[in-house]
């Protein structure tokens, strides 16, 4: 598998946020969405067999949690589907952020699933959700939408709706996009869209979803890698 890095710090994101975690991020993406913030990733990494990988995610130890990102970790399947079955089995919890546009049904039943609906805001990458992931969707999974105005926001409303998604899953985030570019300040100014005006809009329509801010990205500076 090729990796771009693997560390130990606090999920920032999903009903795990705040508990320590150990990140694997892969290489490798094949959408380009207009707000990504890990760019980095589309390209490069190292090669690790999954030995090796699992020896760094011991060396972490005693953090059970893990989350495999990227990037898109779907991309290695093939290798990373016996991984999760492997850490799994070893008495893991394991989490995977992916985007929904690759096929989920083999992705072990034990792994939680944070799904990435594109809205249009994503600009190339929108509408790149594979409506047939709906049906593999459990109690254990979130959806996660990214907005970066009011009609991400209606799209993400609406597709909640159309799809009974609270029906389905444990959790809806909705998140604000982060600029790309942003100041090193850790402060909501750095968001494309003002949490406070997200919130206003939740509460005014009585959307049954979590207000998800990237924790992270208050405890250190926006950009930092590898937090």
């Amino acid at each position: 598998m090729h990796l771009i890095e693997l560390y130990k710090s606090v999920q920032g994101e999903s009903s795990f946020a705040g508990l320590p975690c150990i990140f694997v991020r892969l290489a490798g993406c094949n959408l380009r969405c207009a707000w990504c913030d890990s760019e980095y990733t589309f390209t490069g990494g190292k090669p690790f067999t999954a030995d090796e990988i699992v020896a760094q995610i011991e060396a972490l130890a005693p953090c059970r949690l893990v989350e495999f990102t990227g990037g898109e970790p779907m991309l290695q399947a093939r290798e990373l589907l016996p991984l999760m079955r492997r850490l799994i089995d070893s008495g893991y919890t394991l989490m995977m952020e992916t985007s929904g546009e690759r096929p989920l049904e083999d992705v072990p039943v034990e792994v939680h699933k944070i799904v990435d609906v594109k809205c249009p805001g994503a600009g190339a990458a929108s509408n790149s959700f594979r409506m047939s992931n709906l049906d593999v969707l459990t109690k254990r999974d979130e959806v996660k939408f990214v907005l970066t105005n009011r009609a991400d926001y209606d799209f993400a409303r609406a597709f909640i709706a159309e799809h009974s998604l609270r029906s389905r899953v444990a959790g809806i985030l909705l998140s604000p996009a982060f600029s790309k570019d942003p100041s090193p300040l850790r402060t909501t100014e750095n968001a494309t869209l003002d949490p406070r005006t997200l919130v206003e809009w939740m509460m005014a329509d009585g959307v049954d979803a979590r207000l998800s801010l990237q924790i992270h990205k208050f405890i250190w500076e926006p950009m930092k890698k590898g937090v």
